[in-house]
């Protein structure tokens, strides 16, 4: 490696051990009123080395590798100056000369340090009953806590350090890479003997296994994927532990001292090495700048510094895509390569120990399956039988994927580098191949889990190299904090919930989807529709009309009919229809329902859509599909079957008959009521009441009027946790007016809690009841009484006017939300629809969330006059997308263009936190639409 350029820059030794030698006086030298003078001479050259390493790395001086090359060698020489100023005045006893040894041990033994790393400190001592020794180590480590520095240590006998070293797997891995740093050589050299002789020797087997394991567990613990949009660029999968593992590998087996050691052993390529290389540069690159941007010890490369570190590696904006898109979409691509190393790596160690793969896989009958022409088994795994395999035909590159699927068998390493190396092979002959895209689609569609052969061949850059539109969304961000994953992969985990939607096992969390499933007509356009759904993000225009275009063109190619053909590309340009028509509008306005069905006209069409929505939105990331979303999806495909009058597994109602059924059902469950308060109770409820709850529901809200109307009292709230729906229920019971859910809007905001579904009812009794769905912001509700005590409390003092909610909430209406969200600009977007409904004029907002947000907007439509009939809240990441029905003061609809754009006005400026008396902040830009649809 590359040596350290003008150390003394860094770190001037002769310069600092002058500026200790007239406090090193005799024992009495570091005497505690003395002893801050010693820290402060210390403290000045660590920083001082610190800021010229920064200087360095910003200037571009230096790269990622010699950065925490040099941070390391700044600290080996802030410990052995202090170590041999304490022999030689800073002890009040006498150190014998072989009776310690310092050793750097996990990342500062490898000589790796990034700026606000850890320091590993091992301590060898011939005996722990020596206080000479540990007099020292006291010194040491309480002048190294002062510095600022975070010190883990342990002092050990070399019987100490074998023994433990035996029993943990960790303590022996941060011994693997011990180093020398100060004390008796001797005592360091005994230590490495030792390790390696009596607890390396004949363990290396079951070492690789362990750290395998442990690898597979920490990748589970930080997304399970390389392809998480905030990564974990240490532990998560293609980091940097990824790398580190690879070296204690190659250690514990080789004695190498350095990766290059691996290629004069034939493990390694030379091309290999310099990948390696490159990865490891950029990662230390990108850790110590995310350091630095952080100020502290941070490794999650997290949507508020993504855009700082990329600034700083120099990532500018582009026409076809920002500089932070182009910075994310190189970090996958290094992550990939980490992944192919890993591959190689262990494909060796397996050749060489002549063993089964190390990684869990179900028994197979390969045995038993011809292979086809041009493949072996080799340690059994699917390889090629010649070199040239690929350029006598191409085709088998696909081939390769297809069969090793079909057998259950992963693929050799051997084979999956050459197939890298052969992806010019792939013309636009090969794609227009029948066999090739036959392979392609049985792959695509196999009975059996698809996903993982599509992430094969992914990796190995061949599917976007077959399908190039796929190859542009490789790696492709999106950049929000509602996607947890890169395009391609979410793509891919959709067709593995596809896959398992399809096989029964998604039945609980998607009964309707799952129910249907077995009932398409075509799987083929099914599958290709999940697939091609985001083809066309990170282009210019709407994704879902360029993506409807793309589908034409590629689903003829795939060998699909005219009907899959057209099927595949409504379906892409359609795929966000019925999630917005589910979450975003009243699915009890008949005219929502009506408007959804002649878009879908099909039946088959809208079980497709259907599944598609569903397999869309849990390939998100977790925690983003749940049953209330399940609930609003599945309530929308049944109206639309029976607004197309398709009876199916639905009784054939019209919307009276099914009101009708609504009550009888409630009296069927109320028979200890009197009937003449019963039938009182139920006349006040309009249809669209009946309809927007199931029974349970209104058997909760008669108990609710019937509570507040015997207490004597005229308002009623309720807070229940519901664990189906992952939110908490509030019920509030009373007199309706113009502001009301305003008022519950602020409550709910004063208890750190955001609505995310709201039904707004208005009984003949001139009574609301409204029904909200609530999150907290700080933490689940589930179990805590005293928190949904306090809720409530909340709704009813702001309801009853006890608080001054524009004081009340100022402080937070003020304050932005701090950390991730910051990192977004959502340009505030104001969309009037007049169409959507008969009696009510549609306003949908878009903007960035913030604590009042939705108190600020109810308040304006209230100030403006308007009837808030009902409201949908939607919150994606740092966007709010709120949909409001509302009425003029006369129970009108709202069509005058100067009223519109008043109202949109004062929807703006409330949005950007603005009071009406102050002037407008330009906090983002305005992409507002009036228009009306």
């Amino acid at each position: 490696m590359d040596r350290i350029q003008n150390r003394r820059q860094i770190f001037n030794r002769k310069e600092v051990v002058g500026a200790l030698k007239p406090l090193s006086n005799g024992p009495q030298a570091a005497a505690p009123h003395e002893r801050g003078e010693v820290l402060k001479v210390i403290k000045d050259a660590l920083a001082h080395g610190r800021e010229e390493i920064r200087r360095r790395l910003e200037a571009d001086e230096i790269d990622g590798n010699m950065a925490v090359r040099s941070q390391s060698f700044l600290i080996d020489q802030v410990i052995r100056t202090l170590s041999d100023f304490s022999v030689t005045g800073g002890l009040p006893v006498q150190l014998r000369a072989n009776s310690l040894a310092i050793a750097a041990t996990g990342g500062y033994g490898r000589g790796e340090l990034a700026p606000f790393s850890d320091v590993d400190l091992l301590f060898l001592v011939r005996s722990t009953a020596d206080r000479a020794a540990e007099a020292l180590v006291e010194y040491l480590l309480y002048m190294l806590w002062d510095c600022g520095l975070k010190v883990g240590h342990a002092t050990r006998t070399l019987d100490d350090c074998v023994s433990l070293a035996r029993k943990d797997l960790t303590i022996r891995t941060c011994m693997l890479e011990s180093r020398y740093l100060w004390g008796d050589e001797t005592l360091f050299a005994a230590f490495e003997n030792r390790f390696f002789s009596e607890v390396v020797e004949g363990t290396g087997r079951q070492f690789v296994e362990d750290k395998l394991r442990e690898r597979d567990s920490r990748h589970e613990r930080t997304g399970d994927s390389r392809y998480v949009l905030e990564p974990h660029i240490k532990e998560g999968k293609g980091g940097l532990r990824d790398l580190q593992t690879l070296f204690w590998l190659a250690k514990y087996l080789y004695r190498v001292r350095d990766m290059a050691d691996l290629v004069e052993r034939g493990i390694f390529t030379q091309s290999d090495l310099r990948l390696f290389r490159k990865a490891q540069d950029f990662l230390w690159r990108v850790r110590c700048h995310l350091h630095y941007v952080a100020g502290r010890p941070e490794d999650r490369l997290t949507f508020n510094v993504q855009e700082a570190v990329a600034d700083r590696l120099g990532y500018t904006s582009r026409a076809s895509a920002r500089g932070v898109e182009r910075f994310m979409k190189h970090y996958f691509h290094v992550t990939k390569t980490v992944g192919d190393l890993t591959r190689v790596l262990c494909a060796v160690l397996e050749h060489e120990q002549a063993q089964a793969r190390l990684r869990f896989r179900l028994p197979s009958l390969t045995f038993l399956r011809r292979l086809a022409p041009g493949f072996v088994l080799d340690s059994g795994r699917l390889n090629i039988d010649s070199v040239d395999a690929f350029e006598k035909d191409p085709v088998r590159m696909l081939r390769l994927f297809h069969d090793a699927q079909r057998l259950g068998r992963d693929i050799h390493p051997k084979a999956m580098r050459l197939a890298q190396q052969s992806l010019s092979l792939i013309t636009p002959a090969v794609r227009q191949d029948a066999e090739a895209n036959r392979l392609f689609m049985d792959i695509l569609t196999a009975p059996t889990d698809p996903e993982p052969t599509l992430r094969r061949l992914n990796e190995a850059g061949i599917f976007g190299r077959f399908i190039p539109d796929f190859g542009r969304v490789v790696a492709q961000m999106q950049y929000d904090m509602y996607h947890h994953f890169t395009v391609d992969e979410h793509s891919i985990r959709a067709i593995g919930i596809l896959g398992r939607l399809e096989r029964g096992e998604l039945i609980d969390d998607h009964p309707t989807a799952s129910r249907i499933i077995t009932g398409v007509r075509s799987r083929r356009a099914l599958y290709l529709s999940v697939l091609l759904h985001d083809i066309a993000k990170g282009r210019n225009g709407d994704h879902s009309v360029l993506g409807a275009e793309v589908a034409l063109r590629l689903a003829p190619r795939l060998g699909l009919d005219e009907w899959e053909t057209e099927t595949v590309s409504w379906l892409v340009r359609y795929h966000l229809l019925m999630a917005r028509t589910a979450f975003k509008r009243d699915i009890d306005d008949p005219a929502t329902v009506a408007t959804f069905v002649s878009l879908v006209q099909s039946p088959e069409w809208l079980r497709l859509l259907l599944i598609l929505t569903n397999v869309d939105i849990r390939a998100v990331g977790p925690g983003v599909w749940n049953s209330w979303k399940e609930g609003l999806l599945s309530e929308l495909y049944f109206r639309a079957l029976e607004d197309m009058e398709i009876t199916s597994d639905q009784p054939r109602q019209r919307r009276g008959n099914r009101v009708e059924a609504a009550k009888q059902r409630l009296r069927d469950r109320l028979v200890g009521w009197d009937e003449e308060t019963l039938e009182a109770y139920i006349q006040r409820g309009y249809p669209d009441y009946w309809l927007a709850f199931d029974t349970n529901e209104h058997v909760r809200h008669f108990a609710l009027m019937a509570d507040a109307e015997a207490s004597g009292g005229i308002l009623k709230v309720q807070a229940v946790f519901d664990p189906v729906r992952e939110a908490v229920q509030v019920t509030v019971y009373a007199p309706d007016h113009a502001g009301l859910f305003a008022q519950i809007a602020g409550g709910i905001a004063l208890a750190s809690a955001s609505i995310v579904d709201a039904k707004i009812v208005t009984l003949a009794n001139s009574m609301a009841l409204d029904v909200l769905h609530v999150q907290s912001i700080n933490g689940p509700f589930d179990g805590d009484e005293e928190r949904l005590g306090r809720l409530v409390r909340r709704i009813e003092d702001a309801i009853s006017g006890r608080l001054h909610l524009g004081r009340a909430l100022e402080a937070a209406h003020r304050s932005p939300f701090i950390g991730r969200a910051r990192a977004f600009k959502v340009p505030p977007r104001v969309i009037f629809d007049n169409a959507a409904s008969n009696a009510y004029t549609v306003i949908e907002l878009n903007g960035r969330d913030r604590p009042g947000f939705l108190y600020d907007v109810t308040s304006t439509l209230t100030g403006l006059g308007l009837q808030i009939g009902s409201a949908h809240i939607s919150t994606y990441g740092p966007r709010v997308v709120d949909v409001f029905y509302v009425k003029d003061a006369f129970g009108l609809k709202v069509d005058q263009p100067a009223k519109l754009a008043r109202i949109e006005e004062l929807l703006m400026r409330a949005m950007a936190g603005v009071k009406p008396d102050e002037p407008a902040r330009d906090e983002t830009a305005s992409e507002s639409v009036p228009a009306l649809t």
